[in-house]
């Protein structure tokens, strides 16, 4: 809890009341690998921030295959927030890839945290805008890179997250086939 605290007090004075209260609504999980978080058609009420490990949170659509959306590392947060925002099921799942230690928040009192402690405002709202710069970019990135362009970028966003994934999950990611991973990574090699 001491890191989310920290990162916090980069970015706002936290007030012994406001942290006091971050306490009383968070509970610390060390989680194994392959436990999941949240699975898809089910209720969301919760939402993670990753203090180690790596989780994913990913799809399948109606022909069985799986999707990506995120992967989430040291200091990020994770959840379905579709389901959480629109009180809908789950369209995604969250699994740890390895042994994970992740703060659970329930969404709601996180959400409501503001209207009792305003200054958390500017930093949820900060938060928001760093996600949806991030989901942005990643929209013109499957729109306008090559795969290995996306793979390069996706190198330096996740440096050390090879360790911890299947090459299926980061080609669910990229968008691509695992054998156009393979491809694109025997090239790197050739370079």
């Amino acid at each position: 809890m001491e890191d989310l605290i920290d990162k916090i007090k980069t970015r706002l004075h936290l007030r012994p009341e406001a942290e006091e209260f971050l306490y009383s609504i968070s509970k610390v999980k060390t989680l194994p690998k392959g436990e999941v978080l949240i699975r898809q058609g089910q209720i969301v009420k919760k939402t993670f921030f990753v203090t180690s490990g790596c989780l994913r949170s990913y799809c399948i659509d109606k022909n069985g295959k799986e999707h990506t959306l995120q992967f989430a590392i040291k200091d990020w947060w994770i959840s379905d927030y579709i389901a959480i925002h629109t009180d809908e099921l789950a369209t995604l799942t969250v699994e740890c890839l390895t042994e994970s230690t992740v703060i659970e928040f329930n969404a709601k009192e996180l959400d409501g945290i503001h209207a009792r402690f305003p200054e958390f405002e500017s930093y949820q709202r900060h938060n928001l805008e760093r996600h949806v710069v991030s989901l942005h970019k990643r929209i013109l990135n499957q729109l306008q890179l090559s795969a290995a362009e996306r793979y390069d970028l996706f190198l330096k966003q996740y440096p050390d997250i090879e360790q911890h994934t299947r090459n299926f999950h980061i080609a669910s990611y990229l968008g691509i086939t695992q054998q156009s991973l393979s491809r694109i990574r025997v090239e790197k090699v050739k370079k």
